[in-house]
């Protein structure tokens, strides 16, 4: 057996972009490092027979980022975005999947967003920004670059490329809105397009409209505003009618489970209303996959699973296919349907492609991690309990390496998920921050729960925490915790409690709340739900889960009873604070409120953050620092019991 280090974890690689071809007999995908080491990341382009009859074939050398292939419709050669030319500049290419070399299609200054091969085989529907204008240079080399609102946005805009002429014209009917995503209908007809007011998520009025465009002509028929997030727009087709489904947050606020929505494509443009086909449904859609000879699949977070539908066009409802043990993303269909393929990830296998049919058993067709299968891992158990309201709820239970239940009771670290729309599934839990099975191996329990306010127990359970951050999903966490010290597992004086983003929150929340954990790590958490409206780029949705804005009218406001900041002066717990410098989702400034706090109450802490880190920490050096300091920070402050 190998000795788990932290550069086995980091050092890992992993399948990302998983399509499978139209003729249903191979699935494409990327693979990318977990970690960088330069500026830029780099991944390369796979591909896999369907029926395993072949073992995968690495068809870019993976030296730059090679990224979201897309198969061209006679499946003989695969489209994909590449910064080969420009570090940092992505470019339309296209490689046959026999074999030979890639080709650049673009060239473009400004670079590509997104793609989109079209069933005529002679174009490829292309997002792209406006390349700089020579006074755009100028501006730029005397810096002279003031930034106005609302000027000079680099909205993402339409262009269909004609492969053998290169040429390309830009679809001009969609306006100043920044294109998201585009998919052709099944038979060679119109574009379905989403598009949103700017490329970035509009923090105060964000709005998502459809389109459909003809690539003939380029003229636009315009559906009208979708409901909030909406993405992966999908055709189908009942009684000769064509219908359009997509993924987005079930209104009316911006905080709840997703749902598929459905509205009938007119003929003449008018409005149409956009139907709930997941209402009432106890498991909530993550995934929709077109099929050109059927309806669409779907697939759902189920709990500590996930699921396969088929819609149902009859009754307009979603029917069980097949269900998948542990995690599934990424699905993917091939023109009839018969065949699909997704990432999935067990309790001690981690993220592969998956294929097969939708009804049946889906079989492992990479191995990207082989390195793990020589671990010994802490034995990951399912929990089922109920809140203090008598809600049903789940999660896991990971086990010190080598200790059954009855060695217990150990050291306790309760890791909370972000979002807070996330869950844990029964899958691999090897991350970097903070992880799960790296802490099993110092002999550390570890309780991993899934509180209100996650995904996989449909729109009502997530939609609980609006305007009720750290309420009932703090009971929730709780009372798995005091559950686990009634069974004997947990060490009630050797308690601790970590997580990154919203878990980050939660770990804050917690200290505040309670003296009963001993240490506490808070990754990229929110102190100032006020601040985070102000400062970060999700806005509105913040403003739903802290309960306000500040806006309003003079307080007390309902975030001030939901910030952690609050409750500073309670603190007692030491607190490890991580945070990524250039973090755009969750300002730095959040950390250092923290921070600035506990020191104004003498609270024993550290503060850590990592230059050129957004959200998610990438660099190697960084990852392998948050892996070792955490476990340091736990084992400093929960290692003998407390006196």
């Amino acid at each position: 057996m190998n000795e788990l280090t932290p550069q086995l974890i980091v050092d890992g690689a992993v399948p990302l972009h998983s399509v499978i071809s139209p003729d249903g007999r191979q699935v494409a995908y990327t693979v990318a490092a977990i970690t960088r080491e330069e500026q830029h990341p780099s991944s390369a382009l796979w591909v896999v027979t369907t029926d395993g009859s072949s073992p995968p074939r690495k068809l870019t050398e993976g030296r730059a980022r090679d990224s979201n292939p897309r198969w061209a419709p006679d499946s003989a050669s695969l489209f994909f975005e590449s910064d080969r030319l420009t570090r940092g500049t992505a470019q339309l290419h296209r490689i046959p999947v026999a074999g030979g070399h890639a080709q650049a299609l673009t060239t473009w200054r400004s670079g590509i967003r997104d793609h989109l091969p079209l069933a005529d085989g002679r174009r490829v529907a292309v997002v792209a920004e406006d390349p700089p204008s020579d006074e755009d240079e100028r501006r730029k080399a005397e810096r002279d670059d003031a930034k106005v609102w609302g000027e000079q946005v680099p909205y993402g805009r339409l262009r269909l490329l004609e492969l053998d002429t290169g040429r390309s014209r830009v679809v001009d009917g969609l306006g100043d809105r920044h294109v998201v995503e585009v998919t052709q209908r099944p038979d060679g007809g119109p574009l379905a397009v989403l598009s949103r007011p700017t490329p970035e998520l509009d923090p105060v009025s964000p709005t998502f409209e459809l389109h459909v465009v003809d690539p003939e002509t380029g003229k636009v028929q315009h559906l009208g505003q979708g409901a909030l997030e909406a993405s992966s727009p999908t055709w189908w087709s009942t009684d000769g009618s064509w219908h359009l489904c997509y993924l987005a947050t079930t209104p009316p606020g911006p905080v709840g489970g997703r749902a598929v929505f459905d509205l009938a494509v007119p003929e003449n443009g008018a409005a149409q209303e956009h139907h709930n086909l997941t209402s009432g449904m106890a498991m909530c859609p993550s995934g929709l996959a077109q099929v050109a000879d059927g309806p669409p699949l779907a697939l759902f977070a189920d709990g500590l699973d996930t699921a396969i539908h088929r819609l149902d066009p009859g009754t307009r409802r979603f029917q069980p296919m097949s269900r998948l043990e542990g995690y599934a993303a990424s699905l993917t269909a091939g023109r009839s349907g018969e065949v699909v393929a997704v990432l999935a990830s067990t309790a001690y296998e981690p993220r592969n492609v998956h294929t097969g049919p939708p009804a049946g058993r889906l079989t492992r067709l990479s191995d990207t991690r082989p390195e793990v299968r020589e671990i010994r891992w802490g034995t990951q158990e399912r929990l089922s309990y109920q809140a203090c309201d008598g809600l049903d709820l789940d999660g896991l239970l990971i086990l010190p390496v080598g200790r059954s239940r009855e060695d217990g009771p150990f050291p306790l670290i309760t890791l909370v998920h972000g979002g807070p729309y996330a869950r844990y599934a029964d899958q691999f839990l090897l991350g970097t921050s903070p992880s799960a099975q790296w802490l099993a191996t110092a002999g550390y329990a570890v309780f991993l729960p899934n509180p209100r306010g996650g995904e996989g127990h449909g729109h009502a359970f997530a939609a609980a925490v609006a305007g009720a951050v750290g309420m009932q999903e703090w009971t929730d966490i709780t009372s798995g915790i005091d559950l686990l010290i009634a069974d004997g597992i947990a060490d009630p004086d050797r308690l601790g409690i970590g997580g990154w983003s919203h878990g980050g929150f939660m770990a804050a929340w917690a200290v505040g709340q309670t003296s009963r954990f001993k240490a506490a790590v808070m990754g990229a958490g929110i102190s100032d739900w006020g601040m985070l409206v102000a400062t970060g780029e999700w806005g509105i949705w913040d403003a739903g889960l802290g309960g306000s804005c500040g806006w309003e009218a003079a307080g007390p406001h309902r975030h001030d009873q939901l910030s952690p900041i609050s409750y500073a002066s309670r603190i007692s717990t030491p607190v490890l604070i991580l945070h990524g410098e250039d973090d755009t989702n969750v300002p730095v400034g959040q950390s250092t409120y923290f921070h600035r706090a506990l020191r104004r109450f003498g609270v024993e802490h550290e503060f850590v953050v990592y230059p050129r880190e957004g959200h998610a920490i990438l660099e190697r050096n960084h990852q392998l620092d948050v892996l070792r300091r955490t476990r340091a920070w736990f084992d400093r402050w929960l290692s003998t019991p407390a006196v």
